[in-house]
């Protein structure tokens, strides 16, 4: 490499926005007089990345940033406040699921297998409302979740009454955040980004085993018909699967969960391949996954199984790529 403009470009293709942006504003090296416009997509770009989800789509911190880009980081942003607009993941989790099948390769290519976990664990946790997305024709947005799980026979975030016998088989945690979701958009914004950062995946969990788990279904089931239930709990079984399986477990061997280890590539590939062999006794999984061996996606046959999860086509997203090809552009 000769000049610092080959350096820029080459951290850009590596997705090192983070290091780029050091670079840049540190002044080690220059972008010739379009520095702050380099530095502001690489703060976006690091921003995406992470995961940094409440912070998707915002510019005000990072500078001028095209709105294109700015619009599809937004489709996967948690709204911050109860009556935000839009919506963003609380509307549909399909942008936010591209997102993060593309984190997924990125974490893979810069062989960061502790960032590439964290984000399969991710993944693992909002999957069954995945599932669910077609039924409520939203992503359990707490200010529409009401009409589809609550009414007379739902057991669906009532308390459990001192010493009676227990009907439902959600733990106290996911009736506490079930209970929190249907009042919380009433909250003023602090307790509302409370119960997103500390409940709404219980909501998650909750949801999937009303369709795959429980054993006395209340009307949050018995209200749907029987070819709409049916796939909808062949979908959270699946989820099910997938959140128990060796690839999501990885996470409490990374430093994102209780250990110290991190896995290497192979551990990865291999935790995927025992996971896929637990997925395909799932009836679903099997065609989800049929064909798919030699996908070259890192964990081959992820996308299909999420998009038979959506029931939709779930494909990887190409917004870091294009943050990158915007970078490219903007130095050249």
């Amino acid at each position: 490499m000769e000049t610092a403009r080959d350096v820029l470009t080459a951290l850009a293709r590596r997705y090192a926005f983070g290091d780029l942006e050091a670079l840049i504003t540190r002044g080690t090296l220059t972008a010739d007089g379009r520095s702050a416009a380099v530095a502001a997509l690489c703060a976006f770009g690091q921003r995406v990345l992470d995961l940094d989800a409440e912070d998707f789509g915002m510019p005000e911190a990072v500078g001028e940033v095209p709105h294109d880009l700015l619009d599809r980081a937004r489709a996967s942003r948690m709204p911050q406040a109860p009556r935000e607009r839009p919506r963003g993941a609380l509307a549909s989790l399909r942008p936010a699921y591209a997102l993060l099948l593309e984190v997924i390769a990125i974490r893979w290519h810069r062989r960061d297998m502790a960032g590439l976990v964290a984000t399969v664990h991710i993944a693992g946790e909002y999957l069954a409302m995945l599932a669910w997305e077609p039924v409520l024709g939203h992503a359990g947005d707490p200010a529409l979740i009401g009409a589809s799980v609550g009414g007379e026979g739902s057991r669906f975030g009532v308390p459990v009454e001192q010493g009676a016998p227990r009907a439902c088989d959600h733990t106290r945690p996911e009736r506490s955040a079930c209970e929190r979701t249907l009042r919380v958009s009433r909250e003023p914004p602090p307790g509302w980004r409370a119960y997103l950062d500390r409940q709404h995946s219980q909501v998650a969990s909750a949801l999937g085993s009303c369709a795959a788990r429980c054993r006395t279904p209340c009307t949050v089931m018995t209200r749907l018909d029987d070819t709409l239930r049916a796939g909808l709990t062949e979908r959270c079984k699946l989820a099910a699967e997938f959140t128990d399986s060796a690839l999501v477990k990885l996470r409490h061997a990374a430093p994102v969960g209780h250990g110290f280890g991190v896995p290497s590539p192979e551990e990865v590939q291999t935790a995927w391949t025992r996971a896929r062999k637990s997925l395909v006794h799932q009836p679903l999984g099997r065609k989800a996954l049929d064909g798919t061996d030699g996908d070259p996606y890192p964990l081959p046959g992820l996308p299909a199984l999420f998009s038979a999860i959506a029931t939709v086509p779930i494909v990887p997203d190409t917004l870091l790529r294009d943050v990158t090809t915007r970078i490219t552009a903007t130095l050249t």
